[in-house]
């Protein structure tokens, strides 16, 4: 039994950080798009924002408010896969 959960939580760990590299090489990316984005400053970006009263200003605030969210459950995801790292680590040291 021991040896089986030893099993589940050491691939939950590993599906944790195969998580961790995706979600940062998609806020990277994203990141980098946005930063050429946000310094060519097209009319359709307002358009699709909502136009109107719309500033880049806004734009740009938003912006950053969803990549520091992102980055916040990133950093719980990064958690969680230590957790259960450590977790997987004590289980086979027990079995």
């Amino acid at each position: 039994m021991n040896g089986d959960l030893a099993k589940n939580v050491g691939a939950a760990a590993r599906a944790a950080w195969g998580t961790v590299v995706l979600g940062v090489v998609w806020l990277t990316v994203g990141y980098v798009v946005w930063l050429v984005i946000l310094d060519a400053r097209p009319a359709w970006v307002l358009a699709l924002w909502g136009g109107g009263d719309l500033a880049w200003s806004t734009v740009q605030e938003m912006s950053l408010w969803f990549i520091g969210a992102f980055k916040m459950v990133l950093l719980v995801v990064v958690l969680a896969a230590i957790w259960l790292s450590l977790w997987a680590r004590g289980l086979r040291r027990a079995g």
